[in-house]
């Protein structure tokens, strides 16, 4: 009876096994039959730009640096404790303003002392003057000898030696008092105050503070030989003297800086260790944009505009292979496109070869298409770029 009951249990598993695989089976067939039923998802949303002809001016491209086109760095002339500062750190100073002040009393008593000797040198040159005077007119009358006019006369020249000498020494403690008010040479902003008021000061003790001029600034960068000879010969063909080339300058966030610069300089000598010579421009700094020492893009006109197609450079990718866009064709399917470009705009890239006008690249959702993707493009503006390119037309 036991084993009777044992087997009826073990049928009744094996039954309620089979029921729960049968429904699992039409529970998955339900899931395939919507499935199969349900809409095919949309394609993905993009947007395009399409391909533009711009006028651009060709170019070649540097890496430069800011740099003041006076730095002064404030010194004391004359040893003294600190009195006064005069200025506000980080604020701009004008030629010829107040900055420091340096203890005057010791210089005003030396220069009292000199004034002093310069009275008493002039009583005894007057003194030496009558006395040769007298002299002379002694021997005129036979009443003295030669000798006792001879030495008034030393004594007169020696007088007038030491009046100069006393003078002089007079010149210097005035000279030496003016010392003790530092003034700005140029006008420029000016950094930190090294020393505190109280502080001992003097010749040995290093710069007080650095003035640095604010507008206009220079921008220098090296150029090698043969990339200089290329430049000219551009430039040349252009009729255009080295002080007339322009350009313009890439910020370090990636902006154009607006006003326009001119080359004024290239070094006499070829820096022998990287076959470079350092070539110089000048360029208004008026809202102090430009900060002396700070790197920047210098981009220099090489020829006269002409018309060029210009992208987005968010649409420019990069692989193995080069440089490429993903274009979208007639039929809505994305397309990889490769790209030969000639130089950069801001935010624009010129290109040489590969696309034609009309065409339209993605430059929205690239992240979500691959080639052959079919896509719903909605056609973005194209943006404006920065600034006009060194020596382009401005609109």
């Amino acid at each position: 009876m036991l084993m009777k009951a044992r087997r009826g249990g073990a049928g009744a598993g094996w039954l309620a096994l089979s029921m729960g695989l049968l429904l699992g089976l039409a529970a998955c067939d339900s899931n395939e039959e919507q499935a199969s039923s349900a809409p095919p998802a949309p394609p993905p949303a993009v947007g395009v730009v399409q391909v533009a002809s711009r006028e651009v001016t060709p170019s070649a491209s540097f890496t430069g640096r800011i740099e003041a086109t006076h730095k002064v760095e404030l010194r004391a002339r004359v040893e003294g404790f600190l009195e006064k500062r005069a200025f506000v750190e980080g604020s701009e100073v004008e030629a010829g303003e107040l900055l420091f002040v340096i203890e005057k009393a010791p210089y005003l008593a030396a220069q009292t002392e000199a004034e002093g000797s310069v009275v008493a040198t002039r009583g005894t040159l007057k003194l030496a003057e009558l006395e040769r005077d007298r002299q002379t007119t002694l021997v005129k009358k036979q009443a003295a000898a030669q000798a006792r006019l001879d030495e008034a006369t030393a004594r007169l020249a020696e007088a007038r030696g030491t009046l100069m000498r006393n003078e002089a020494s007079l010149d210097k403690a005035k000279l030496e008092l003016s010392y003790t008010d530092i003034v700005a040479p140029v006008a420029g902003r000016i950094g930190r105050a090294a020393f505190t008021v109280g502080s001992l000061v003097g010749p040995a003790s290093g710069p007080l503070a650095t003035i640095v001029s604010q507008d206009p600034v220079y921008v220098t960068f090296p150029v090698t030989v043969r990339d200089l000879l290329n430049l000219r010969k551009k430039t040349t063909g252009h009729e255009r003297k080295p002080g007339e080339i322009p350009f313009r300058l890439e910020l370090a966030d990636g902006s154009t800086y607006a006003p326009e610069g001119r080359l004024d300089f290239a070094d006499v000598e070829v820096e022998q260790g990287t076959d470079t010579v350092l070539i110089r421009g000048r360029l208004p700094n008026p809202d102090r944009l430009l900060i002396d020492g700070a790197l920047v893009n210098v981009t220099v006109a090489t020829a006269a505009p002409e018309a060029a197609m210009v992208v987005p450079q968010t649409a420019v990718q990069l692989d193995q292979g080069g440089t490429y866009v993903l274009a979208v064709d007639g039929q809505n399917k994305v397309e990889m496109r490769r790209v030969v470009l000639s130089q950069r705009l801001g935010g624009l890239a010129v290109v040489k070869e590969g696309l034609e006008a009309g065409d339209r690249v993605i430059v929205q959702g690239l992240q979500k298409v691959r080639p052959g993707l079919a896509v719903e493009p909605t056609e973005v503006p194209m943006p404006p770029g920065t600034a006009p390119a060194a020596g382009a037309p401005r609109p």
